[in-house]
């Protein structure tokens, strides 16, 4: 988990670099060609009679249709550029490789940067719909914790979330097309020590004599090749055994899945 965190913050800051370099060249570029295109006009102004070598170019490089999209594609790379820069931050919030020591950190950050992170499996795919996210955010102190080890453990009920959702999907598609496929995030304080963490799902559930084994390693209800059977484990050992907090499971079949996460403000807090 921390070679993963390693690469990933190094992943990050590369691309990062290159970003950077492209974000910061727009301006200027878009000067120059504010610039270039007003001192094109001026010359049609002047100048309203080109030869027809002119004439000819303008046609073929289609010149009113540049001097009216290059704004708009200058534009578009502004907010590609910005979007990555958002993902990039993500990333770092998200590996936290520098903090391999508790610090007190802002849980829902971690929560929006893995759901960027996941943002690819929440839009709707060839065979599934649209993964809505719903946020029900409290007003949660700063929590003193291994922020990268907390972010793995969202990463993992949250891709375990979806993967129930596609699951279900596939099993009940007649039944669940009137379904949207949801998963809800509420978080809160529950007094001055603990804060609590809910991520709901409503997909098929998970039936009792399965909901038992859910934690122990290696113990796995998907596909072959689908999962390892250590992602609840890890979390478990994580959340309770690292942290001193609480981690478990409700379900109803038929109905969803909520994992509960309680973490101690204070790392390691144990009255």
């Amino acid at each position: 988990m921390v070679g993963l965190s390693q690469l990933v913050a190094g992943v990050a800051h590369e691309i990062n670099n290159a970003i950077s370099f492209i974000y910061g060249n727009i301006a200027p570029a878009r000067s120059y060609a504010e610039d270039l295109l007003d001192l094109l006009n001026l010359y049609q102004q002047y100048y309203p009679d080109p030869a027809v070598e002119i004439r000819d170019s303008q046609s073929i490089i289609e010149l009113d249709f540049i001097r009216e999209d290059f704004p708009i594609l200058l534009n578009s790379m502004e907010e590609g550029a910005r979007r990555i820069q958002e993902i990039v931050l993500s990333l770092r919030n998200f590996s936290r490789h520098d903090e391999s020591k508790q610090k007190q950190v802002n849980i829902h950050e971690g929560i929006d940067s893995t759901l960027l992170i996941l943002q690819h499996r929440l839009k709707p795919q060839p065979r599934y719909p649209e993964i809505q996210i719903i946020k029900e955010y409290g007003n949660l102190p700063l929590v003193e914790c291994l922020a990268s080890q907390i972010n793995q453990v969202f990463m993992n009920i949250l891709a375990n979330g979806i993967d129930a959702l596609e699951m279900s999907w596939e099993k009940l598609k007649s039944k669940f097309c009137y379904t949207k496929p949801m998963i809800k995030i509420q978080t809160e304080a529950i007094n001055k020590n603990y804060i609590s963490i809910h991520i709901i799902d409503n997909a098929l559930g998970i039936p009792e004599e399965i909901k038992k084994r859910i934690f122990d390693p290696f113990y796995t209800t998907k596909p072959v090749g689908k999962g390892t059977g250590l992602g609840l484990s890890l979390s478990y050992q994580i959340i309770v055994e690292k942290h001193g907090g609480n981690f478990y499971c409700n379900s109803v079949v038929g109905q969803g899945t909520e994992f509960v996460i309680e973490l101690p403000v204070i790392y390691g807090y144990n009255p």
